[in-house]
Parts: structure tokens; C-alpha cells; sequence
């Protein structure tokens, strides 16, 4: 006997697979109450389905919770609206926005995979998920790909370092989130302070935009231009 349809998707238009319908459950509630003490119980009793019904989708607990959190971190990237395309804009304005958009990300994200620190399968087989390329790329690869494509434009230094960079950008994010929210749960909402932003980004950028002199004379002056305009 297949398993009886979950109560929530009998009047839905194109229903979702019982599948989807748990994992898009167990995202919310990892983005409401974070993954510390979430049980199948919970999961199931959201969901409207019995607890037993999410053994006929899922091998164990594990797989399921490890969609969830891939889910949830999809859904938090999505919320946040598309990231800066290289060419546009400058490319301060773009780092500014791709730290902000790191920020927002993992102020939201890490309270879910924090609640697994305790059960190191979830937090494996949720690694699993991502390296199948069943989530979305992660903050390092965004930011890496981005300034890629910067550099093939010429807006930076043909010798930059971009996994370095990349990593100096997530890893300041991190820093800045992660002692926060495994030390003081409890406290207020993030309060970037004044300058962090800034001070981060003329940082990187005055590693890696290229400097009117190290243009060629033949690259003229609509190259002096876009580097100086890059800088700002």
C-alpha cells in the first residue's frame, strides 16, 4: 500500500511529492527554531503526516535532516536576491555587497548546523548533499567565481590571488558570526560595526585592483579609468 498523502497537500494545485512536502518542512522549521533538539516528531507533526511515513522516503533521520539543511541554506540564498555580476558597477560596491549578502546568509544558516554539533552524521551526509551538487554553490565558490570573472575583465590584477581573497572575504564573515553565535545565542540581532565593511574591502582592494601604471600604454586611457573607477 503506498503511503497515504499528507493531510496539507490534499487541496494544493500540482501537489509536491510527500518527499518534498518533509524536507520543505524540515527547512522551515530549521530556519525558525534552528536544528538543536528538532526530532522526527516535530518534523512529522508540522508536516501532518505520521511518524512513521517518513521512514517510507528516507533510508533514516539523517538523510532527511541532511536535505533539510541543503534546503534551507538554498532558500536563504534565494531570499537574499541575486548576487553582483562582474562588469557591473564597481567593484568596491561589489564586494561591499557580497559581504553583506555573506553576513545576512550565515547569520541565518549557522544556527541550523549548530544544532548538529552533537551528531556528526547529519553534518557529514549534509556535506554529502553538496559535494552530489544537490545544493547551491557555497559563499567561497560565489565570491571565487565572481572575481574570476572580474579579472578576466581586467578590473583586477592579473596576478591576484582569488581563492585567497575569497577566502579572506568568507572568512571574515565567519569570524564575525560564528564566535557570536556559538558565545551569545541569546544576544540581540547582528549589529555590523561602523567601518567593518569598508575597512575589509579597501583592504582586498588595494591588494588586487590593478594601479595605473601597470597598465600597458596600449590599454589607454579607458583602462586608466576603469581602474581608477574600480577602486572607489
Amino acid at each position: 500500500m503506498s503511503p497515504r498523502r499528507p493531510a496539507a497537500l490534499r487541496t494544493a494545485d500540482g501537489w509536491p511529492s510527500v518527499k518534498d512536502h518533509l524536507v520543505t518542512t524540515a527547512a522551515r522549521l530549521l530556519d525558525a527554531r534552528g536544528g538543536a533538539g528538532l526530532t522526527v516528531r516535530d518534523i512529522a507533526g508540522e508536516a501532518q503526516v505520521a511518524v512513521g511515513a517518513l521512514y517510507n522516503h528516507f533510508a533514516d533521520k539523517e538523510e532527511l535532516l541532511a536535505l533539510a539543511l541543503a534546503t534551507h541554506v538554498d532558500n536563504v540564498m534565494t531570499s537574499q536576491g541575486e548576487p553582483p555580476r562582474a562588469g557591473e558597477g564597481t567593484l568596491a560596491a561589489n564586494l561591499r555587497d557580497f559581504i553583506e549578502f555573506g553576513l545576512a546568509v550565515l547569520t541565518r544558516v549557522l544556527p541550523a548546523f549548530a544544532g548538529f554539533l552533537g551528531e556528526p552524521g547529519v553534518i557529514r551526509r549534509t556535506g554529502g548533499v553538496f559535494a552530489a551538487g544537490q545544493g547551491p554553490p557555497g559563499l567561497a565558490r560565489q565570491v571565487g567565481d565572481y572575481l574570476h570573472a572580474e579579472q578576466r575583465l581586467g578590473r583586477i590584477r592579473p596576478d591576484a590571488n582569488i581563492e585567497a581573497v575569497a577566502t579572506l572575504i568568507v572568512g571574515a564573515c565567519h569570524e564575525f558570526v560564528l564566535p557570536r553565535m556559538l558565545f551569545y545565542p541569546e544576544a540581540a540581532p547582528l549589529a555590523v560595526p561602523p567601518g567593518l565593511i569598508d575597512g575589509l574591502v579597501t583592504t582586498v582592494i588595494d591588494g588586487i585592483a590593478p594601479q595605473p601604471a601597470q597598465i600597458p600604454v596600449r590599454a589607454g586611457r579607458a583602462a586608466v579609468q576603469r581602474a581608477r573607477t574600480a577602486r572607489r
